[in-house]
């Protein structure tokens, strides 16, 4: 019998626990569920199976210990900053740790000491990263393996709203966390490598700066490069590789009329916006513009922005809802992010049925040793969500991570150490079963006659 401690019931750790309470019984699995909340980690467990509720305070270290020191393996889907201090207790206290989140310094750092230890420490097993990474390193080593030159790399992914759930100008809800979407791109260079070269982007050409990707089946939408492609190139082993390239995808339009937003300065958190707790929409849309007693401000937006009067753009903008006389609703003085982010969440939370979905495409380009044509493979993933909270990102992030539990536990995965999952006796299980929930890759090679229609 394996003691299974999941830290955290947020809205990623549905999936995972249905998973873990579908396959209890099977692999001989007691589960804990730990949470701040009671109620919340009661509501994800719904009397299924025989599951022990506890609610923890995660930033306390005894309270954290208390739990940890009964498991076999944790599971942490708390916030990203509290992984380091699970991993620390796991580390003294000898038990094994899986993480959906990115491996950080401090994880690196005991990356020896784990692997000393005869544990393992498994992180990047959610959707991005995690599914990422796993369906780009099975692509990439079929492709190596069969004796081929990898020439081009690029990988995009997106959180979108469901078709069936799609009715704003927009084409977008918020389906993950609102502020990373407002602050994206911000915080360090945008970096890749095309043909050989090194290519930067500043943040305020980032949004003009698209890529047009048509997905069989549901449509066109663009993407634009994620903060550092580079950092991928020994990562995936293509540190000789001409183009590589990463991305989120957007429904077609979205780019454009976001950089609105971006040369406005409205995406800016870095000072607060004096009196902003009682501002209307239209006062913090105002604030930006230059004063002008005779136009109004959608007058003045437009003519700042060089937008037509009936643009898509402007059409995008009004529906929001920044030129409304509504209150901003925040109680304290705000960074410009933090107001724009309120003000968007009014109009692009999921309304209760609405479903999400995560789309991720990969473009190969290789060239046959015995060859000279250089040819071309599309691998493309879509998953619709269910009713909340059973939504794409849950089953994105949580089902890889209790496929990886259930490896783990049952010695399938043996490597001790710090690991992402990069290697063919991770990646390839976990694809597998990944399938049998419909969450898998179409592939198809693409011929020069396609390539000139798109």
């Amino acid at each position: 019998m394996h003691n299974i401690l999941v830290m955290g019931a947020g809205r990623s750790a549905i999936s995972l626990i249905d998973y873990l309470i579908e396959n209890a019984e099977r692999e001989s699995w007691r589960i804990t569920v730990a949470d701040a909340n009671r109620e919340a980690a009661e509501s994800l467990v719904s009397g299924r199976g025989d599951v022990k509720i506890v609610e923890v305070d995660a930033t306390s270290k005894d309270a954290r210990r208390t739990e940890i020191e009964s498991a076999d393996l944790v599971i942490s889907m708390l916030p990203a900053f509290l992984h380091i201090e699970v991993a620390k207790d796991c580390l003294d206290l000898k038990k094994n740790l899986i993480t959906p989140s990115y491996i950080s310094e401090e994880m690196k750092e005991m990356a020896a000491q784990v692997e000393s230890a005869e544990l393992t420490f498994m992180n990047e097993l959610g959707v991005d990263p995690g599914i990422d990474h796993m369906s780009a390193m099975r692509l990439l080593n079929q492709t190596r393996d069969a004796g081929n030159e990898i020439t081009c790399f690029e990988s995009f992914t997106g959180g979108l709203v469901a078709p069936e759930s799609d009715n704003n100008p927009w084409n977008y809800k918020f389906t993950w966390n609102p502020r990373n979407v407002v602050l994206a791109g911000q915080g360090g260079a945008v970096k890749f490598k095309h043909n050989g070269r090194f290519k930067y982007i500043p943040y305020q050409r980032l949004f003009r700066r698209t890529e047009i990707i048509e997905i069989p089946e549901y449509g066109r939408f663009e993407g634009y490069a994620n903060r550092d492609s580079l950092k991928y190139r020994e990562l995936y082993d293509l540190m000789e590789v001409p183009t590589i390239y990463r991305g989120t995808l957007r429904r077609t339009g979205f780019c454009r009329a976001w950089n609105v937003f971006v040369q406005m300065g409205m995406t800016d958190d870095s000072y607060l916006m004096e009196g902003s707790e009682n501002m209307t929409h239209r006062e913090f849309t105002n604030s930006f513009l230059a004063f002008n007693p005779d136009d109004s401000v959608e007058l003045k937006l437009m003519h700042y922005m060089k937008l037509d009067q009936d643009s898509e753009i402007t059409d995008k903008l009004k529906w929001l809802g920044i030129f409304d006389n509504t209150p901003i609703g925040l109680n304290k003085p705000s960074t410009p992010a933090q107001i724009l982010q309120k003000i968007l969440e009014k109009k692009w939370t999921l309304s209760d049925g609405d479903k999400d979905m995560i789309v991720m495409w990969h473009k190969l380009k290789y060239r046959a040793s015995a060859e000279s044509e250089e040819k071309e493979i599309h691998s493309s993933m879509v998953v619709i969500g269910d009713a909340q909270p059973r939504t794409a990102m849950a089953k994105t992030v949580g089902l890889p991570v209790g496929i990886a539990a259930k490896l783990l536990l049952n010695g399938t995965i043996t490597r001790k150490g710090v690991y992402a999952p990069m290697y063919k006796d991770i990646y390839e299980p976990v694809l597998n079963e990944l399938e049998n929930y419909d969450i898998k890759f179409d592939e198809r090679e693409i011929n020069a006659k396609e390539k000139t229609i798109a």
